[in-house]
């Protein structure tokens, strides 16, 4: 299929790395252009657009892969935006984390100009967009799903129906909050265990093994033992996320306890300095400033 992919950041560059695999034709944009050209230096079949305007300009499917609502808003709808050339019919999909409010007024306002859209949030961090096996949770239409599966089968494993356009936000903000949560109780728990004088090899290779096990235990507790905080997702991301979710939550008038303690840790852990680094990080606001290793 003819695809644009608007934004090649660390998850971006990937997924559509995958898509120029798959045999599509990529046209991509990104706002440091410099990122654009290089990544076609190493697709060559690949091509660069001056804005999102050029890109969509032929495009069955225009993806958007960036940080939060108003990007993608003004990428598809505003000065040079991707809606300004694109053809009627053509399908839009948005896999950046947005919350479902912002997927429905975009949905909405592309519609009305006869473009179809799904909101199709990922999860998996970079190592799963690297090999193509991320999970999608998208919503919209069921025939626009179903259209969009060669385009997102080659960059995802697991690829879900949620139900209307909103509701794969709903899944995506829900779900990372849950992984949020997980990784603060896998740091407190570290911590805890290194106050009490435990084997942490050992209660680290118990927990894998039995109901403790986790893909945050597989992912985090070393980076969180060792300090080191190389960016799989962002800590400010996962803030983000987190406070989308609580945002959603309220408005339907419910509450999720454990999503607000673990936002004001990770808020705490951005404020230090490491809204940057991996979110494994939010343990630094968990530990005892004389406390330098588990």
């Amino acid at each position: 299929m003819k695809t644009a992919f608007l934004g090649l950041g660390i998850m971006g560059s990937r997924m559509a790395a995958n898509l120029v695999r798959a045999g599509h034709e990529v046209t991509v944009w990104n706002r440091t252009a410099a990122t654009a050209d290089a990544f076609v230096v190493q697709h060559p079949s690949a091509r660069v657009a001056p804005t999102p305007r050029d890109a969509a300009a032929d495009a069955e499917v225009v993806l958007t892969m960036v940080v939060d609502g108003p990007q993608v808003e003004r990428l598809l709808l505003g000065a040079d935006g991707a809606a300004d050339r694109a053809q009627p019919g053509t399908l839009f999909i948005d896999c950046s984390t947005i919350g479902p409010s912002a997927a429905r007024v975009i949905g909405v306002t592309l519609g009305n100009h006869g473009f179809a859209f799904l909101d199709a949030p990922v999860t998996g961090s970079s190592p799963r967009a690297e090999d193509g096996t991320l999970t999608f949770m998208v919503g919209g239409e069921r025939h626009e799903f179903e259209r969009a599966r060669p385009v997102l089968e080659a960059m995802g494993k697991v690829i879900v129906y949620a139900g209307e356009v909103g509701q794969g936000q709903v899944v995506k903000v829900i779900n990372n909050t849950v992984a949020a949560v997980n990784a603060a109780t896998l740091g407190q728990a570290l911590l805890a265990a290194a106050g009490a004088g435990a084997d942490l090899d050992a209660l680290v290779a118990v927990m894998a093994a039995g109901s403790g096990g986790s893909a945050m235990l597989d992912l985090k507790a070393t980076p969180m033992r060792t300090r080191d905080y190389t960016t799989l997702f962002k800590l400010d991301h996962m803030l983000k996320d987190v406070r989308l979710c609580l945002e959603t939550v309220r408005s339907d008038g419910g509450d999720f306890e454990f999503g607000e303690r673990t936002e004001a840790i990770l808020a705490a852990a951005s404020q230090m300095g490491y809204g940057e680094q991996d979110f494994a990080a939010l343990i630094e606001a968990l530990r005892d400033p004389a406390e330098t290793r588990l």
